[in-house]
């Protein structure tokens, strides 16, 4: 994986709520898959997923990629993401986890809290398993010996894995619901049960 450091955005048509624009989100990072293509990749709904895979207009389709600070569109990978990924490439691991970026995009788990109740915990890092799966990692507070938690750190669990898991949100979402907005808090409301 080659993290996105310059915020860089997948474009997408979300036909449910607009016909007529489009929407950015912002792209995790970039990854080579086994069969030697180059993919960008975003935490999704409850999975990591392909920016190429999302291909529904009624709840995501990819319309390309957007830089916010230039305001320009494209369809390939940056250059400097496939050098890196190239470079990365002739590195071997013997470790079950082979990679762990921290999370730059203010990705949130939400989780089904006791009495139906939803709770969001930022991600703090991701890891990349030799297997292929990248799971979100976020703190056991109680475990936490350390401030600030970082990526690695003794605490961090794999959020995936837990039952109660549902949905990630970025920043701007999380921090609609967190300020208690209606629309959000009723629409996370409706996800989670």
């Amino acid at each position: 994986m080659s993290p996105e450091y310059d915020g860089l955005c997948l474009l997408y048509a979300h036909h449910a709520l607009s016909r007529d624009k489009l929407y950015a989100v912002k792209i995790l990072g970039w990854a080579r898959l086994a069969n030697g293509q180059t993919v960008a990749i975003l935490p999704w709904l409850n999975a990591i997923s392909r920016c190429i895979d999302l291909n529904d207009p009624e709840s995501g389709q990819s319309q390309g990629y957007y830089d916010p600070r230039s305001g320009s569109h494209f369809s390939e990978t940056p250059p400097h993401h496939l050098a890196a990924l190239d470079a990365m490439s002739h590195y071997s691991s013997t470790t079950a986890v082979i990679q762990e970026i921290p999370d730059l995009i203010g990705s949130h788990a939400a989780l089904l809290g006791d009495n139906q109740q939803f709770l969001l915990e930022p991600v703090i890092s991701w890891r990349l398993h030799k297997d292929g799966r990248l799971e979100a990692q976020v703190a056991d507070l109680s475990l936490a010996q350390h401030s600030p938690i970082l990526a690695g750190d003794e605490c961090l669990y794999p959020v995936q894995q837990e039952a109660n898991f549902r949905y990630f949100f970025q920043y701007h979402i999380a921090n609609q619901i967190k300020a208690g907005g209606q629309i959000a808090t009723r629409a996370l409301s409706q996800l989670l049960t």
